[in-house]
């Protein structure tokens, strides 16, 4: 049976079920949340903001680093003590680290519930079933898109900018990388969906949509609906929203993207671009299916399309087998390209990868550290080159807050997906403005209204 449910704000009603979820990892855990919240408000749940007052806890988890699953085990112990204090509290573990250990996660008493990324629907009878004294388990990956007809609802408190997942599931089995393996294959989703839940958002008031999926650039619909063309069915919607998209892989970044973005201005000037390592022997061992020069030329096109575009990308410090050399490569090709932004992390092996099956985790960890230091300290000098690159321009920026200095100032995002705080004048979150830039960090723009 279809469900489709529509409310785009949550409910708030304490006489209703509370239930409390947090959310870790990224952007496409974000949007599940809200997937998982629309599954449950028509059972009788309201979301709460405090812990203490909910009868069910949901923790919605990832596994693509050690740290991100140890958080998780200190979570779920701290839990643990809250529920022998609160009769009747049920708690849920969801997500990657539930796909990935399933029943190991109901070893230590406190988990009631495991539920994997594609079986949030179940989440209502699983919840039921618990009246048994049984504890529930589902973790069932699907072949098909497992949400695409329902509206999540958001859980975002400015109610401006909103993810919408065009796709799941990833076929690249990058060999450090669990995805394949906790959220199944890429399956794409139908693009009439994606575009009634742009339009739905946008006549709700939100202002900017990012289309979210491991490899957005892999999305196709039927053979015929590509990722450069549902980008121009989004962007057709409006040209007050303003679209964003995340992640590229770049052995599939090809120019008919970047020739989309270019013809329309509501088409965010911002291409992240996952790089991992500057080097071919490593790049080639973690089965990236690029090289160092593949990915460069994929950079030159984007700037020679797109010459406004920052790009951000991901770096991996001290994966198996890195020599001195290899780092070297990685922070000259840092230079070369000259990131915007980038997420930089340590290697961690994750078990039943390819890479924890054939390579040795063999950088010691202080060398990982330094390197790592470098790469961190590195792209602090390339940030601050990019925001000086804009000093004295008049940008345009999305009102998404108050800032956190004063309340005199508002803050949002630039087109390129910078951070710009000014005065905040008459305008209020939701409004295009315009701002002269005055100066900078390595993090922020500052400016005035004009």
């Amino acid at each position: 049976m279809t469900i489709k449910f529509h409310s785009v704000k949550p409910i708030l009603d304490n006489n209703l079920k509370q239930v409390y979820i947090e959310t870790y990892g990224c952007q496409m855990n974000v949007n599940d949340s809200e997937v998982v919240l629309s599954v449950l408000q028509p059972c009788g749940y309201s979301i709460c903001d405090k812990i203490q007052d909910a009868s069910l806890i949901l923790v919605n988890t990832c596994s693509i680093r050690d740290n991100a699953e140890q958080k998780v085990w200190a979570r779920i112990k701290q839990l643990g003590y809250l529920k022998r204090k609160k009769k009747g509290l049920k708690i849920g573990i969801l997500g990657c680290m539930a796909e990935r250990l399933k029943e190991k996660l109901l070893e230590n008493g406190a988990v009631d519930i495991v539920a994997g990324p594609d079986s949030y629907r179940e989440l209502p009878s699983l919840i039921e079933a618990l009246s048994g004294g049984d504890k529930q388990i589902n973790t069932m990956l699907s072949q098909e898109e497992t949400y695409a007809d329902i509206s999540p609802v958001r859980m975002d408190k400015n109610g401006v900018s909103a993810y919408i997942a065009i796709m799941r599931g990833c076929n690249n089995f990058c060999s450090y990388c669990v995805v394949p393996y906790v959220r199944g294959r890429e399956r794409s989703r139908n693009p009439q969906s994606i575009i009634n839940e742009a339009r739905e958002l946008f006549e709700n008031g939100y202002k900017e949509v990012t289309l979210l999926g491991q490899n957005v650039n892999s999305y196709l619909w039927e053979r015929e609906v590509t990722f450069a063309k549902l980008l121009e069915m989004v962007a057709k919607i409006s040209p007050q929203l303003r679209v964003r998209f995340s992640t590229s892989h770049p052995k599939d970044m090809d120019d008919s993207v970047l020739h989309t973005i270019a013809a329309f201005e509501n088409i965010c000037r911002h291409v992240h671009l996952p790089i991992q390592s500057g080097s071919n022997d490593v790049l080639k061992r973690m089965n990236r299916k690029y090289t160092r020069e593949e990915y460069l030329a994929k950079v030159k096109k984007i700037k020679d399309i797109i010459p406004e575009s920052t790009i951000s990308t991901d770096m991996i410090a001290g994966f198996s087998g890195e020599t001195e050399a290899d780092h070297l490569e990685t922070l000259s090709v840092m230079r070369e390209v000259g990131y915007y932004t980038a997420f930089m992390f340590q290697y961690s092996e994750r078990p039943d990868t390819k890479a924890a099956e054939m390579y040795p985790d063999d950088v010691p960890h202080e060398i990982k550290n330094r390197r790592l230091n470098e790469i961190i300290a590195l792209q602090n000098e390339l940030s601050h080159i990019s925001n000086m690159q804009d000093m004295d321009k008049i940008v345009e920026v999305l009102v998404e807050g108050t800032s956190k200095r004063s309340t005199a100032e508002l803050v949002g995002r630039t087109s390129q997906n910078k951070i710009c705080v000014f005065p905040a004048g008459e305008h209020k979150v939701g409004d295009y403005v315009k701002v002269k830039v005055t100066s900078y960090t390595s993090a922020t723009l500052k400016g005035i209204l004009v």
